[in-house]
């Protein structure tokens, strides 16, 4: 993302020792591990949306909201690898911006996988992975909680690239992403992953085992495609539904409404936070 928890030569820098071409994979859509509770009916979203490291002010927003390009915003709502202050990210702002249509998007920067190039304040280990999943899903949770995203909201699980091919350390991902996912899951919030389409997205999409992983899948492809269907990546059959969401384009400055802020696009149509 535009300034993201990595630098921009950083990511690049992470992509690029990631890289391996994607391919289509196979399989179903993800499957779940939801007990027989009363689920709130999700809340989906389908247009533009974008994504940018601090959230904007009330101001930006209502102004960049009637400009009517955007319908959609997500906002990092936690996680120990967040890389920017959230001054205006309150229940307050939530409330308020909800009220002025926008959908919310909530983003949590988790433990990053431990072949990672990059330095991170909270990196996993296969010995970790499982119990870190667990503390983190419960943080997500609360985070999301305290800044009024209810029960049956999305909360999207952010890792950066790596390299799958790495089988302990793809493992280890696994294992946390499952962890994490069951930890939202008891909790009544819906999982959704954010990832690379050469890397850390691939390595959900292609999982043999699809069982405990997130059902929504955002994935990070700067083809500037507005698009979540002609580029997918992997198998048709994967996601579908309203469970997929696409970061086209980075680092676009842009002023609307007077107020000019530099946002990554997206293409979307999958679950959005419940809010009011």
């Amino acid at each position: 993302m535009s300034k993201h928890r990595l630098s921009k030569k950083g990511r690049y820098i992470a992509w690029g020792t990631a890289a391996a071409v994607a391919v289509v994979g196979s399989g179903i859509v993800a499957q779940t591990s939801m007990a027989a509770t009363a689920w709130p009916a999700q809340k989906t979203f389908t247009g533009q949306a974008f994504d940018t490291c601090t959230a904007p002010s009330l101001a930006a927003m209502k102004a960049w909201k009637a400009d009517k390009f955007y319908g959609g915003a997500a906002v990092y709502i936690g996680g120990k690898n967040r890389g920017c202050a959230q001054p205006n990210l309150t229940s307050s702002w939530v409330k308020s911006v909800n009220s002025a249509g926008w959908k919310l998007i909530p983003l949590y920067v988790g433990a990053q996988p431990p072949c990672q190039k990059s330095a991170n304040p909270e990196k996993l280990t296969a010995a970790t992975a499982a119990s870190l999943g667990v503390k983190d899903g419960n943080d997500a949770v609360a985070k999301a909680a305290a800044l009024g995203m209810k029960a049956g909201s999305p909360i999207y699980l952010d890792i950066e690239p790596y390299t799958i091919t790495d089988k302990a350390c793809n493992d280890a991902v696994l294992t946390y992403v499952r962890s994490f996912t069951k930890t939202l899951r008891a909790k009544t919030y819906r999982a959704g992953f954010y990832g690379f389409s050469s890397s850390s997205a691939k390595a959900i999409a292609t999982a043999t085992n699809k069982t405990d992983l997130p059902g929504n899948l955002w994935y990070a492809l700067w083809d500037g495609k507005s698009t979540t269907t002609t580029d997918w990546p992997w198998s048709k059959t994967l996601f579908t539904d309203h469970s997929r969401g696409h970061q086209y384009k980075v680092n676009s400055k842009e002023t609307r409404g007077g107020y000019t802020i530099t946002v990554d696009r997206d293409a979307w149509d999958a679950p959005v936070a419940i809010v009011g």
